[in-house]
């Protein structure tokens, strides 16, 4: 006979809850009233099986809910653990706004050298969504960086949208920013080691400053699309 032990850790909620009903009407212990209750439960197929098969669920189940922990401890790493690169790495970092959106764009993006050395872009770029205006960054950034020839390079950007599609993290990819995501492969492919990782965006201050002094000039009135980058190549 099934040990009662066994019989609370098969049974359903309302089983249990049924089980005491049952308990309390027929004047007959708890045990016994689960049991009887697991029973009709069961049927045809018999109370072992039934909490053989039970038995298995809840193993699967736990299994899955430590798969799903784990998934996500790793998440939490990688978006919060620094990625360290090569000592010859250069860094950079991109944003794009759009004002309104979509509307006239800014887009600035910083290269930073193992060396010290320093690239900053900080131009318009016509008008777009904010999803275009964070490609047009990111092309940008790397177009510089085409020109740089880093041995590697480690890309930040706070937009989950674009760092997603060009990582191809999502389930098909983003709608209207097509042929800005195959210009983006296309440059890619000439650099040598290339990694996208998002940042929250405190902490992509610098490009964010960069995209809003671009956002300015149309604000000011300037006319045309200005380009006013700059090196410090120590």
């Amino acid at each position: 006979m099934p040990e009662f032990d066994q019989l609370i850790a098969a049974a359903y909620q309302t089983e249990r809850v049924a089980g005491r009903r049952l308990a309390k009407r027929a004047g007959i212990d708890e045990p016994q009233a689960l049991r009887l209750t697991l029973e009709q439960a069961a049927g045809a197929q018999g109370l072992p099986r039934l909490l053989a098969a039970r038995a298995q669920a809840r193993e699967a189940d736990a299994a899955r809910r430590i798969q799903k922990a784990e998934q996500k401890a790793q998440q939490r790493a990688r978006k919060t653990a620094p990625e360290a690169g090569a000592a010859n790495a250069w860094r950079a970092w991109f944003d794009g706004s759009s004002h309104p959106n979509p509307g006239r764009v800014g887009i600035g993006a910083l290269l930073a050298g193992p060396g010290g050395e320093q690239v900053e872009i900080s131009r318009r770029a016509g008008h777009g969504n904010s999803g275009q205006a964070e490609y047009r960054a990111l092309i940008a950034l790397l177009e510089a960086a085409v020109a740089l020839r880093p041995a590697e390079l480690l890309v930040y950007g706070d937009s989950q949208v674009v760092i997603d599609d060009v990582n191809r993290r999502g389930a098909r990819p983003a709608t209207g920013l097509e042929d800005e995501r195959e210009l983006v492969d296309a440059l890619i492919a000439r650099l040598g080691k290339v990694s996208l990782r998002w940042i929250p965006r405190h902490k992509n201050g610098a490009a964010d400053r960069l995209s809003q002094q671009a956002a300015a000039g149309w604000q000011a009135g300037d006319a045309g699309d200005d380009v006013a980058d700059t090196a410090d190549q120590p």
